[in-house]
């Protein structure tokens, strides 16, 4: 295990972690003021991927791709918050999962249809097609730290409206306790729709900034959606803090156990989240009951 290695995969999984920390508050946020399970979120990150994927080859710039998947994540979630889940609020887990099931369904038809079944490959942009220099001896990807950058300025921006902003009272007043949205006169349906937009936006972001690190392929965000559900219940429903630090924990794991261990990499997080759920069932950040 020499140090340069070692410090490329801890780049490697600290990277891996905002990415799924991007996925995974959008995940608890729509869970905790909602309570919608929304299996159709990884279907999400795969198209936020695509979009990166048909903007670079229609434009040749994936900057271009971002801002356009910041604006198609804000009018998809909008549409499917006010167009179908608005619908199952009150109705049974189970009707929602068969709801964002068949979702998961339509969105890879479609994807079957508009792009076809291939792996696709996304470039890394010209001006970061290099490597910077961290020690002497070892350089690290400069689209990699691009990536890092972008996710904690995303993360920043998130927990400044969560925590500072009139809206982000609401928004956790909507978690914590919803039955005072309505005393209090709020529009819930309002909160509702920002939410969900919120999070598809985030998802669509994620898969944008990934495309260049992984191969745009159909069902790409199945992988990531499970994992991504391991850090929600690790962190704690409905804490996005709780999001962020579970994410850079579960990515650090992941990353260094393929690299190191392949042959229990694929049991560690599983491991990880059960010996955290019995010692404390409501996650590192939950609400204990």
């Amino acid at each position: 295990m020499d140090f340069p290695g070692l410090l490329a995969q801890l780049l490697n999984g600290f990277q891996h972690g905002l990415l799924l920390f991007l996925i995974a508050s959008g995940l608890t946020l729509i869970f905790g003021v909602m309570g919608i399970i929304n299996l159709a979120h990884g279907s999400l990150f795969m198209i936020g991927a695509y979009v990166a994927f048909l903007v670079t080859r229609q434009w040749g710039s994936l900057w271009l791709a971002l801002p356009m998947a910041m604006i198609g994540g804000i009018l998809l979630g909008s549409v499917l918050e006010r167009g179908l889940f608005r619908y199952f609020y009150a109705r049974d887990h189970l009707d929602q999962v068969l709801l964002t099931f068949a979702l998961i369904l339509l969105f890879e038809e479609g994807r079957s249809l508009l792009v076809g079944n291939e792996f696709y490959s996304v470039p890394i942009p010209p001006l970061l097609d290099f490597s910077v220099p961290v020690t002497s001896g070892f350089s690290y990807s400069a689209y990699r730290f691009t990536v890092i950058g972008i996710c904690l300025a995303l993360a920043a921006l998130l927990f400044y409206w969560i925590e500072r902003t009139k809206t982000g009272a609401v928004i956790r007043a909507a978690a914590e306790k919803p039955e005072m949205v309505d005393v209090l006169g709020i529009d819930a349906r309002r909160v509702h729709m920002t939410v969900f937009a919120v999070g598809t936006t985030l998802a669509l972001i994620a898969g944008a900034l990934a495309a260049p690190l992984y191969s745009v392929y159909p069902n790409m965000g199945d992988g990531f959606l499970i994992i991504s559900f391991v850090v929600v219940v690790i962190g704690g429903l409905g804490s996005v803090s709780g999001a962020l630090w579970s994410a850079l924990i579960i990515g650090l794991v992941d990353t260094l156990g393929k690299a190191y261990a392949p042959k229990v990499a694929g049991l560690a997080v599983y491991v990880l989240m059960a010996a955290v759920l019995i010692w404390r069932p409501s996650g590192l950040f939950g609400q204990r009951t």
